[in-house]
């Protein structure tokens, strides 16, 4: 994950990777499993260009995504799960794992995919701000913002699935084209706004069916 509520310790995240390579059992787990494949069959696009992946953990989400990538840039602020995502996806081509810390360290260039997946509710209200803000500054017109996060209240989130779809809702730039919910988790898909176009052509109508 990329980064932790207020007050809790920069160590917390660490020590949540000490003397295990995968606490949240990631790879293991079917519930894990179905929601990474249900992520990827809900992308608009058959396939992206450029893609952001940050708190990718050991990358297990990274692996199903690079399928659908030209290239795609993955990243966590653990030191050991940036070992762990490369070892993993070291037979995949197009993809590089990186230590970064977001929002504070976001990389340059476009995106036209942007994966925000278990992250959102780890971050204060202005940190959540800055980093939607560098969504918006990097992610291409038309572009696909994909977000996923666990609804159940736990004391280490400050928010749940269900309130970070309400704040993504009031955002101008953003286009609503997927909204899955279970008890369990919120999976919503939005598009970016094209610049004096309104929003981007879904699935049917890029193929001639609308």
């Amino acid at each position: 994950m990329s980064a932790a509520r207020p007050g809790t310790p920069d160590a917390y995240f660490e020590d949540m990777y000490a003397g295990t390579e995968d606490p949240w059992h990631l790879a293991e787990r079917w519930y894990e499993r179905r929601k990474y494949d249900l992520t990827v069959a809900a992308l608009p696009q058959p396939r992206y260009r450029r893609a952001f992946e940050p708190a990718c953990s050991v990358g297990e989400l990274t692996r199903r995504l690079a399928g659908r990538c030209d290239s795609l840039l993955a990243a966590d602020r653990v030191g050991s799960a940036v070992l762990t995502a490369r070892r993993r996806t070291a037979d995949l081509p197009g993809v590089t794992v990186r230590r970064l810390t977001v929002p504070r360290e976001w990389p340059g260039g476009a995106f036209d995919l942007v994966v925000l997946s278990e992250l959102l509710y780890y971050l204060a209200d202005d940190t959540m701000d800055e980093l939607l803000e560098r969504v918006r500054a990097s992610l291409e017109g038309g572009g696909t913002l994909v977000t996923v996060h666990w609804n159940h209240p736990v004391p280490d989130h400050l928010r749940t699935g269900t309130d970070i779809a309400a704040r993504l809702a009031a955002l101008p730039w953003l286009h609503l084209l997927a909204d899955h919910r279970e008890d369990d988790f919120v999976l919503q898909v939005h598009t970016r706004a094209l610049p004096g176009a309104g929003r981007a052509p879904t699935p049917a109508e890029r193929e001639g069916l609308v």
